[in-house]
């Protein structure tokens, strides 16, 4: 069966050249004579992988010796707790509501403490960043860089005195950051990382330490950055998945290639929404995320049928979320700008035959 183009929000697609990599040595790795699934997390096998991981972590987001880099497991809601249960030191902090996970965080938060909405763009759909209004004695502020079923991105991140916590689920690695900005940032693997089952934390060392006396062990930030990570069994062939993966964006040059690339898909697939009068894009254009857009057409009909004729041409998981409807292409790191190519003549075709 020939590889088609997936859009899925996530789990997303891998570079294939990832997945052969691993598929040659699924069942022997280095002459090993045993898979990285049966590798015991303690042994030197293994090792060499997590901590790899770990360095490609670093030099490719440039994290600095002032913070650890943690891989852990859970999923990004997980970190719904986890964060305030580590960080909420006075019982105080802002969070910015700009979609449904950002949402979820907010109501985790707010059974450990007194949680300041600082902004919400809930009034329009979230189809904006809102201005925001933080507190003076807040423990840290939280916000979610990227949303997955709105497709709202922060394109320059909020100025805070207190330390600035990003669920960077969705476009991390899609674009040059600077880490320094942040006290925390975690996001799960499954869309531009690696697969599904590895959650990566990175959290400034000086916020170790101050966790509620209710935090329970598995999630104390200070117990997985003294070991290693290791505390317990990690998802050890989800992390090895993730280092071909971060392998192979070194060799394509990087973030910053990357991010070129990114753009460039998404200009491709927004100009010809835009410049038609079939399709549409509700986002404020400043805030339009570069990884995930969604788009209607005329009615919820037609939606349906050009999802379905998608599907017919190799182009897979362009629904819609149910909370916004329509369809959404979701163009992570491993989608080629090829597979963007594809969807706008078939978008083109859709259109002309259904006007």
């Amino acid at each position: 069966m020939a590889r088609v183009y997936n859009f899925a929000a996530g789990p997303a697609m891998l570079p294939l050249e990832v997945l052969e990599e691993a598929q040659k040595s699924l069942t022997d790795y280095n002459g090993t004579g045993m898979s990285v699934m049966e590798f015991t997390h303690r042994g030197k096998n293994y090792e060499f992988i997590h901590n790899e991981c770990i360095a490609l972590i670093r030099e490719l987001m440039g994290v600095s010796d002032e913070y650890e880099v943690l891989l852990l497991q859970g999923g990004a809601s997980m970190q719904f707790d986890a964060v305030p249960l580590n960080l909420l030191t006075t019982g105080k902090a802002d969070y910015v509501v700009t979609g449904n996970f950002a949402q979820k965080a907010y109501k985790e938060a707010k059974k450990y403490g007194e949680i300041n909405l600082a902004g919400s763009s809930e009034d329009k759909n979230f189809t904006y960043i809102p201005k925001c209004k933080f507190s003076d004695d807040a423990d840290y502020v939280h916000i979610t860089s990227n949303n997955t079923i709105f497709g709202l991105q922060w394109n320059e991140f909020p100025d805070t005195k207190a330390p600035l916590v990003c669920d960077m689920s969705s476009d991390i690695m899609s674009r040059e950051i600077d880490v320094n900005k942040f006290g925390v940032i975690y996001a799960g693997a499954q869309k531009n990382l690696g697969p599904a089952g590895l959650t990566v934390v990175i959290v400034r060392k000086d916020l170790l330490g101050k966790h509620l006396p209710i935090c329970p062990t598995m999630l104390r930030y200070d117990i997985h950055a003294k070991n290693n990570s290791l505390y317990n069994t990690p998802p050890t062939f989800a992390i090895y998945m993730t280092m071909l993966n971060l392998r192979y964006i070194k060799k394509q040059g990087g973030i910053k290639a990357i991010e070129q690339i990114n753009r460039e898909k998404a200009n491709l697939l927004y100009d010809f929404i835009d410049n038609s009068d079939f399709y549409s894009n509700n986002v404020e254009k400043k805030n339009r995320s570069i990884m995930n857009i969604p788009f209607i057409t005329p009615n919820p009909d037609l939606d349906a049928a050009c999802v379905k004729g998608a599907e017919a041409r190799g182009l897979v998981s362009l629904k819609g979320h149910r909370l916004v409807g329509g369809l959404r292409a979701s163009i992570y790191n491993a989608m080629p700008i090829e597979g963007v190519k594809a969807l706008v003549d078939y978008l083109k075709e859709f259109e002309r035959e259904n006007k």
